[in-house]
């Protein structure tokens, strides 16, 4: 039926809809790419991870049986398993405060600044676009027991420096504080970001209120007006503490005897060592899991639609 037999009215909104239609199929058209790419990167690949979580599946077998939730249970008893949790938690629960504060605190500095801002952001910023595997060397050296210039420069004190990395006592603390050498840049853009949007007249209002000096500024006017910004930079350090892996795998495997263990270190040892690829799923889907709480923390405490200016 042609638009000239419909009634005016009808005629007019099927008109009006065909250009809606049409920009919505070139929408659809234009995203079809990225949803597949999403689907077959990212959706699959999990559900996948999921559903091998309940098998017995190793690395190279041509067959697998579904054992419920017998790999779970192991997690219960496994003790490895246990300290990779807990030096996980224990890497987060260091590096986040840490890096959080070391990321403000240098971003307050360079934004206070009249020279050189340019510069101090690149400088500060380069441990995050730095290989770990080529800093490996460099840490190795740094933190070495006896030719190292960490315990080189303690023993010009009279103090005598541990084994920073082979050291069951030492070893977490000072993976923690390479993290934070790793984080802090990252923060401090995040951090710069928000510094930049708050108006300036702001500052100009509060003076006048009485507000003059730089610690009742930074509280009364900065302080608050960062915490979208802090609420979002806590959530982003705290997953990737979470995925720590490239530093105990280049600087300490694990070790030693397991006292730098992580879970994503020991997911990928489970996996491709030991090739228990099930039990691996398993370790995953918990880490996942984690991420995902964090995730649902992140989406309560921090509007989407926040907007400064």
């Amino acid at each position: 039926m042609s638009d000239l037999a419909l009634p005016a009215p009808l005629a007019r909104t099927r008109a009006a809809d065909r250009p809606a239609m049409g920009e919505a199929l070139a929408a659809w058209l234009l995203t079809l790419p990225a949803i597949l790419a999403f689907v077959a990167m990212l959706l699959l690949p999990t559900a996948a991870v999921v559903v091998i979580a309940f098998t017995d599946y190793e690395l190279g077998a041509r067959s697998l049986r579904f054992v419920g939730l017998s790999n779970f249970a192991e997690l219960l008893d496994d003790r490895g398993f246990a300290t990779a949790l807990r030096n996980t938690v224990f890497f987060v629960a260091v590096t986040t405060p840490a890096s959080l504060f070391g990321g403000l605190g240098l971003a307050l500095l360079i934004e206070g600044g009249t020279r050189g801002r340019t510069l101090f952001r690149a400088v500060f910023f380069l441990p995050v676009v730095s290989l770990m595997v080529a800093m490996a060397t460099a840490f190795q050296y740094m933190f070495h027991p006896t030719i190292g210039p960490v315990n080189a420069a303690l023993r010009l004190f009279g103090l005598a420096g541990p084994n920073w990395l082979g050291s069951s006592d030492s070893v977490l603390w000072t993976l923690a504080v390479i993290g934070v050498w790793e984080q802090v840049g990252f923060n401090m853009v995040l951090f710069l970001a928000g510094l930049t949007a708050i108006p300036r007249d702001l500052y100009a209002a509060a003076e006048v209120d009485g507000v003059r000096s730089a610690w009742s500024r930074f509280t009364t006017v900065t302080w608050p007006l960062l915490g979208p910004t802090t609420l979002f930079v806590l959530t982003i350090t705290m997953i990737r503490a979470l995925r720590v892996f490239d530093i105990v795998a280049t600087l300490t495997q694990g070790g030693p005897n397991k006292a730098s263990e992580v879970l994503l270190y020991t997911i990928y040892t489970e996996a491709f060592s030991f090739l228990r690829m099930g039990y691996a799923a398993a370790v995953t889907v918990v880490f996942l899991a984690v991420v995902v709480v964090l995730m649902l923390i992140q989406t309560r405490l921090i509007d989407r639609r926040v907007h400064y200016g």
